[in-house]
């Protein structure tokens, strides 16, 4: 048990050691770190640190007892000394390798924070660079704009006086056709007019037509009375 936590440990202080140092060999254990904590990998480094730290809190309780012992009884075991130099060994190094082993999470954490900020930065950093850069290319740009812009204030202003030129004739459509209107109610007014006087002068026509028809029919007494002479003659 004791050498297997030393093998712990020292593993540890390795991997917090290469941790430490920019090296290629930073990047495997980073790497195989990321691995760990992926799928199953933080349950069992859960599980793993949960058993070592209540073997860590039953050595404790031993050496408590041992210790209480020691006060009842009043005198020291040997035996009880190996124990109580075992216990304090072992929850020794089970304490030191949880330290470490929390030390390593927390710069595996830091230097992917730290990489992540780099590379923000260096994206930051590009952006500006090719905002410098779209700027002095953006002038011409820039100039060709307001040329293109007093181009089309002056189309503008033209067709404002297009528009203002149709807007005077239309209205004076509008006048003329108001006229024309007028002048025509005047021509229905004066036809209906001439339709009623061509009615009555139809009538009167009709009327005479009438009366001389039945000054034909019925011959005058005068007439009448000559006739009857000559032929008595």
């Amino acid at each position: 048990m004791i050498q297997l936590l030393f093998t712990v440990i020292f593993s540890e202080m390795g991997l917090a050691m290469v941790l430490l140092f920019k090296t290629p060999l930073r990047k495997l254990v980073i790497m195989g770190l990321d691995r760990v904590k992926r799928g199953r990998g933080p349950v069992v480094v859960k599980t793993v640190a949960g058993t070592v730290f209540v073997v860590l809190m039953s050595n404790v309780y031993s050496m408590m007892k041992i210790k209480k012992r020691w006060i009842e009884d009043g005198e020291v075991n040997p035996t009880d000394q190996v124990l109580m130099a075992n216990h304090l060994l072992e929850a020794t190094l089970m304490g030191s390798s949880l330290f470490l082993a929390l030390m390593i999470d927390r710069l595996h954490h830091y230097i992917r924070e730290l990489r992540i900020r780099r590379k923000s930065m260096e994206a930051v950093k590009k952006q500006n660079r090719g905002f410098d850069d779209s700027k002095t290319s953006g002038s011409d740009e820039i100039k060709a704009m307001e040329v293109e812009l007093t181009t089309l204030q002056a189309k503008l202003k033209q067709v404002e006086s297009e528009l203002e030129k149709r807007v005077k004739d239309v209205n004076s459509a509008e006048a003329n056709a108001v006229a024309l209107r007028k002048q025509s109610e005047g021509f229905l007014l004066e036809y209906d007019r001439l339709l009623e006087e061509n009615q009555n002068l139809r009538n009167q026509l009709q009327s005479v037509d009438r009366r001389l028809s039945r000054s034909v029919l019925i011959p005058d007494s005068s007439v009448v009375w000559c006739w009857k002479w000559q032929s008595s003659g």
